[in-house]
């Protein structure tokens, strides 16, 4: 059986993203026969992790504040992951790996915007991240990239010596689905309890400049008169830079149909998805952008950027625009909200069959090949 411990000590408590990606991983990896998993965790995390994965050997040693983690990561973990014998292989799921351990490590690269639009991310996060990510390129036995754009930029711009990897996410296609009849009652009182009520447009991510949220401001109040019953519902957790949103939103007319949930819980996510007329997802770039794929699972109407990942990860099934075109996504919201669009059923079709090609378990058998293969090549 392979040994494998992976760094969950950065997936904060209100996950979104990578740390969703971490969680998902996580709990498959657990549930597997063939992989013996340890979770490095936070030393209050510990009945979190054992909830999610009850498999694992949970190691809950690693401070809490992100800048004594990552000091630890570096000092300390090497001499933890050495103690009663290393694991055949470390994965760090969120850039940065513990340097000077002696054993195969794989690192997750998510994007690399912290190169290319450092603007778009906390001016201490920028330098941070850049290293780790040169480190990895240069010193990890494999580095897994969770988009093939993600893995082509990442070459274009470091030219690794590890093996680099595309693995997709996946979708937990038991909560991400179209409703059955006997769910929309208990689908709208869930939405009613975080103040989501009737017929909405859908915005899902972390309000930070990249995410595009002022774009669909500026769209949405362009089209609310033609759809005088239709509501715009931003969720998610409030990141930094959020300041053209609020400027935005102190322009809008309509911003009295603006409902901002802050982040929405885990077991809202499927109802909110799938009850929306569309889901609008005007991000400038992602690593992978999870919430259109999810959005496609549960049947949704799609609006998301032409030129990104998002493009490549709706696979045809969604309507793009160019990313911060406000005007284009005010054309395409209105569309799909007069039901305009030709060959909509086909399309909604379509994308449930490209949700459906994508698994966690999937995801996790490319995860352990790659395990394997650094393991074995040592």
């Amino acid at each position: 059986m392979l040994s494998v411990s992976l760094d969950v000590s950065a997936v904060p408590g209100r996950p979104a993203g990578a740390g969703r990606y971490t969680l998902d991983l996580a709990r498959e990896l657990g549930d597997r026969d063939d992989v013996a998993l340890t979770l490095v965790a936070r030393t209050a995390d510990a009945r979190r992790w054992g909830g999610v994965a009850p498999r694992a050997t949970v190691l809950a040693v690693a401070p809490g504040p992100r800048p004594g983690r990552l000091v630890w990561e570096q000092v300390a973990l090497p001499g933890v992951l050495a103690r009663g014998g290393a694991p055949d292989v470390h994965h760090g799921p969120h850039y940065t790996m513990p340097e000077r351990a002696r054993l195969p490590r794989v690192v997750t690269v998510h994007d690399l915007t912290f190169f290319d639009h450092p603007e778009w991310h906390e001016r201490s996060k920028v330098w941070f991240f850049r290293r780790a990510i040169r480190v990895a390129a240069r010193r990890a036995d494999a580095v897994v990239c969770v988009s093939a754009a993600t893995s082509q930029r990442l070459q274009e711009l470091l030219a690794p010596r590890a093996e680099v990897v595309t693995v997709p996410h996946g979708v937990d296609h038991s909560r991400f689905r179209p409703a059955r009849p006997d769910e929309e009652e208990a689908d709208a009182a869930v939405l009613a309890a975080h103040g989501v009520a009737g017929r909405y447009v859908a915005f899902l991510g972390t309000v930070e400049p990249r995410k595009g949220l002022d774009v669909l401001l500026r769209a949405f109040d362009a089209v609310a008169d033609a759809h005088p019953g239709v509501g715009l519902v931003a969720a998610g957790g409030q990141g930094w830079g959020a300041g053209p949103v609020d400027d935005e939103l102190g322009r809008m007319r309509h911003r009295d149909r603006v409902v901002r949930t802050g982040y929405l819980a885990e077991e809202a996510l499927p109802a909110f998805l799938r009850r929306a007329d569309v889901v609008a997802y005007p991000s400038r770039a992602e690593g992978f952008g999870l919430p259109v794929l999810e959005a496609l699972a549960c049947g949704a109407r799609v609006v998301t950027t032409s030129g990104s990942v998002m493009d490549e990860v709706a696979g045809g099934a969604a309507t793009l625009v160019p990313p911060g075109d406000a005007a284009a996504l005010a054309t395409a919201l209105d569309a799909e909200l007069t039901d305009a669009v030709a060959g909509r059923a086909p399309r909604r079709e379509a994308g449930l069959a490209v949700a459906a090609g994508h698994t966690w378990a999937r995801c996790a058998d490319a995860h352990v090949a790659v395990y394997h293969r650094v393991a074995g090549a040592t």
